[in-house]
C-alpha cells in the first residue's frame, strides 16, 4: 500500500486541501492497494485555514513511512521551513519519495533546494516572484503542471486536481483514475501543458467547436486533418487554428493526439486487443506511430503500460 502524506503548514488553503483529500484520502475499498493517507504538519495546532477555520492535525517530526509527500499549499511570504522539517523532507527526497505541490507549494520545495534545474511551476500570479527568488528552477510557464522526475507540481486552485489524477494515473492507470474523476464529476484528463487560464471565444465559435470537437471524437479510428477539421467547423484553417487554441490550450494537433492516446490507454487496460488492432482503432495508422509516441509522451512503452495496468492480468 502506498502511503501519502499531505503536509500542511501553519496557514492552510482550504480548497487546495479540499482536492488533496479528496484524490488521496477519501476511503476506495472497491480499489486493492489504494492510498493509505495521513494529513499531518510539522507546526503546532490548531492551524488556521482559509474562511477562518481551525484545524487539528496530528504534529509529527518523522516522514520517514511515506511514499509520496504533498503539499498542498504554502507560505510565499515566509516560506522557509524549520531546521527538523528540512532535514526530513530532504531525507526523502534522498531515498527516491515523490514530492507533490499544489500551487505555492513549489515555494517550499524551492526553499529545500530540490528545484534547482528541475522543472517547476506555480499559480500565475505568483511567478514572476517564483521566478525572481528561484532562477535556477526551470521555470514552466503558464502550465496546469509538470513532473520531473520524482518532483511533480501544478498551478493553483483546480489546477491541483489535474495534477492529482496525473499522479493516479501514474500509479493506477487510466481506468481508475477516470472512475475517481468521473465520482468528483470532475474533467478527467487535461493535458498538463494546457494553458492556466484561456480567453473564451464569442460563443458562436464556442458551439461550432464543440460540435466539431464532439465529431472527430467519434471519429477517431480515421485519419483526420486538421483542414478536415477547419471545414467541418466552417472556418479557414488559419482561423480554426486561433480559435481552438483560444478555447482549449492547446493546437488541434496536440489535441487530437492527447484524445487518441487516452484511447489507447483504455485498450491497452482492456487487454483484448493487439498493438496493431489498437492502432486501427485509434487512427495512429501504424504500430511503429502508436508505439513512439506513446513512448515520446507518456514516458513508458505501450507494452510496459499494458502490463502494469491491464484489467487481465
Amino acid at each position: 500500500m502506498h502511503k501519502v502524506a499531505i503536509l500542511l503548514g501553519p496557514a492552510v488553503a482550504t480548497f487546495e486541501l479540499g482536492c488533496a483529500s479528496e484524490l488521496f484520502a477519501l476511503n476506495r475499498p472497491e480499489y486493492p492497494d489504494w492510498y493509505q493517507t495521513d494529513i499531518v504538519s510539522f507546526h503546532p495546532g490548531p492551524l488556521m485555514a482559509t474562511g477562518g477555520l481551525q484545524l487539528l492535525v496530528p504534529q509529527i517530526q518523522d516522514l520517514t513511512s511515506y511514499d509520496t509527500i504533498l503539499i498542498p499549499n504554502w507560505s510565499v511570504s515566509q516560506p522557509t521551513p524549520s531546521k527538523e522539517l528540512r532535514e526530513q523532507l530532504l531525507a526523502a527526497y534522498q531515498r527516491g519519495v515523490r514530492l507533490i505541490s499544489f500551487c505555492s507549494g513549489a515555494f517550499l520545495l524551492a526553499e529545500l533546494g530540490v528545484l534547482k534545474d528541475k522543472a517547476a511551476t506555480t499559480h500565475w500570479r505568483y511567478a514572476d516572484e517564483f521566478q525572481r527568488r528561484y532562477p535556477d528552477s526551470r521555470y514552466q510557464q503558464n502550465v496546469l503542471y509538470c513532473f520531473d522526475g520524482q518532483i511533480g507540481c501544478s498551478a493553483g486552485s483546480a489546477a491541483a486536481l489535474d495534477l492529482g489524477l496525473a499522479v493516479i494515473r501514474r500509479d493506477f492507470g487510466f481506468e481508475i483514475a477516470n472512475q475517481v474523476a468521473k465520482r468528483a464529476v470532475i474533467s478527467a484528463h487535461r493535458e498538463g501543458g494546457q494553458a492556466q487560464f484561456v480567453t473564451q471565444p464569442l460563443q458562436k465559435k464556442a458551439n461550432l467547436l464543440s460540435a466539431t470537437m464532439d465529431w472527430a471524437l467519434l471519429n477517431l479510428n480515421k485519419p483526420l486533418a486538421i483542414e478536415q477539421l477547419a471545414d467541418k467547423a466552417g472556418m479557414s484553417r488559419r482561423s480554426f487554428d486561433r480559435h481552438f487554441k483560444t478555447s482549449t490550450g492547446l493546437s488541434p494537433l496536440q489535441w487530437l493526439l492527447q484524445q487518441r492516446l487516452q484511447l489507447v490507454q483504455h485498450y491497452l487496460e482492456q487487454g483484448q486487443h493487439s498493438i496493431e488492432q489498437i492502432s486501427d482503432l485509434t487512427g495512429f495508422g501504424s504500430s511503429l506511430n502508436l508505439r513512439q509516441q506513446f513512448q515520446k509522451q507518456l514516458g513508458i512503452s505501450p507494452r510496459q503500460y499494458q502490463r502494469q495496468f491491464s484489467c487481465s492480468q
